[in-house]
């Protein structure tokens, strides 16, 4: 990775960190732990994490978006259609900081789907949207 790469990154963890007033923590060991998991989101540096750290994404919101995408895998499996909206009212319920920025929703389904992660959820969620239709189109 060159300097400017690194140097950017650095920067955006450095004004990260002093965003981080808008997160409330219980303990000092809370503390540490989210500054931990964004540096590890820095140095993974790829589209997810980004998006995580962009956010503001604790560890434990991140486990738990996890498990709901599991859930909605399953359901999916089962034959049973899942909503846009009802996902992201989940979504909300975990994350309750972004509550009603559905772009952000968009996004983390998005996100996982083009790192090959949860491939299903996505496109039964957001396929028939016209904003995401041309993804699926084949015309792209």
């Amino acid at each position: 990775m060159g300097y400017i790469n690194h140097h950017i990154l650095m920067q955006s963890f450095l004004v990260g960190c002093i965003n981080m007033e808008q997160r409330k923590f219980d303990s000092i060991e809370e503390r540490i732990d989210f500054i931990e998991f964004r540096q590890q989101l820095l140095f993974d540096n790829d589209n997810l994490s980004r998006l995580l750290f962009e956010y503001q994404i604790t560890e434990n919101e991140y486990r738990r978006i996890m498990d709901y995408m599991d859930s909605l895998r399953n359901k999916i499996d089962n034959g049973e259609k899942i909503y846009s909206s009802v996902f992201e009212d989940e979504i909300y319920k975990i994350v309750p900081s972004h509550y009603g920025d559905y772009y952000f929703c968009e996004y983390i389904a998005r996100a996982f789907w083009e790192s090959g992660r949860w491939e299903e959820v996505f496109p039964a969620l957001y396929k028939d949207s016209p904003k995401y239709r041309y993804l699926f189109s084949g015309d792209s």
